[in-house]
């Protein structure tokens, strides 16, 4: 009795190789990494509108032989250096995922490589924003510093979705590029929002380098882009829900509402002058409405062409004729 009580002692003890040796696991570190990836857009924010974008002078240093704050930089060093501090986080979520993946690779073995790509992606976006500090938050960079944690959004989301297991919707091939053709259009929405936030008042620093383009302009190309979404999204809700997908379907209304009020917080920020705070809640928008259509893209699939085009029947076979004899 005594031995079958050791032996089940030593079976349940703790070991660190169960954080990441196991399917729950493994989906676990998907989910702590995609919410790091979101989140991190979201302190960026926090920079870019209270100004803290030269928080931190220098980089890899806060300030020069210093790894943190001075205390003359006050509260905009904290917050930037409270944003670097965060890319930490995303390097630990990231390489427990890609360990577990690792370890589960037999059953998941696609992937692997797309935890590592994910992985890779967090040190690239580390050194795109110190390329952002030694250029003086020059607007395309920082635009192209927010929309690489956009990519690794959509990546961890589609990871995550391969981890679940749950095959996607096969639909058929006119639906398929219809929700092709909406998650291409919030990537697009996106990207010309960061034009705007270049044109605009809230481009990281008072002194930053703004883009120089009208900003009412590109405003409405903005707006322009997001009733687009909003139309896709509207057809995507009623071509799913006809073909009866009802995974699918759900996921095209979450993104149909996280759309509209994207849309909502947008318009009042825009007449009210961009306050802060709706600055802030508009790039948590778009962290959900990223997360949004990246789970309607990967929800479905394109119904295979054997099944949309019909073997034609074989032609009847031929009666021998007559022998002569």
């Amino acid at each position: 009795m005594d031995v079958m009580t050791d032996s089940r002692t030593r079976h349940h003890r703790w070991t660190p190789l169960r954080l990441v040796n196991s399917e729950k696991a493994m989906r676990r570190w998907l989910i702590a990494s995609l919410v790091a990836n979101m989140l991190i857009i979201v302190t960026g924010a926090v920079v870019r509108v209270t100004g803290s974008g030269l928080g931190c002078p220098t980089w890899p240093h806060c300030y020069e032989g210093s790894w943190t704050p001075h205390p003359a930089s006050g509260l905009n060093g904290v917050i930037e250096f409270g944003n670097r501090l965060l890319t930490f986080v995303l390097i630990i979520a990231a390489l427990g995922a890609f360990i577990s993946v690792w370890l589960n690779r037999r059953a998941f073995s696609k992937l692997w490589w797309l935890s590592l790509g994910i992985g890779l992606g967090i040190p690239l976006q580390a050194v795109v924003g110190g390329v952002v500090v030694w250029l003086k938050l020059n607007p395309s960079l920082v635009a192209a510093h927010l929309l690489l944690s956009v990519a690794l959004v959509v990546l961890t989301a589609w990871a995550l979705t391969m981890a679940r297991g749950v095959p996607p919707d096969v639909v058929s091939p006119g639906v398929r590029l219809l929700v092709i053709g909406t998650f291409a259009m919030a990537m697009v929405s996106i990207v010309i929002g960061t034009i705007v936030t270049g044109a605009g008042p809230h481009a990281g620093d008072i002194n930053a380098e703004r883009n120089g383009l009208n900003i009412l302009i590109v405003a409405r190309v903005h707006s322009a882009s997001a009733w687009l979404l909003t139309f896709g999204s509207i057809a995507s809700v009623v071509l799913l829900r006809r073909e009866r997908h009802v995974r699918a379907t759900r996921a095209a209304w979450i993104l149909l509402g996280t759309v509209v009020l994207q849309g909502l917080i947008g318009y009042i920020q825009y007449f009210t002058g961009v306050p802060v705070g709706l600055v802030i809640l508009h790039l948590i928008g778009l962290t959900i409405v990223t997360l949004a259509a990246s789970w309607l893209l990967f929800s479905t699939r394109r119904r295979p062409a054997v099944i949309d085009n019909q073997v034609a029947p074989s032609a009847p076979a031929r009666e021998p004729a007559p022998s002569s004899r």
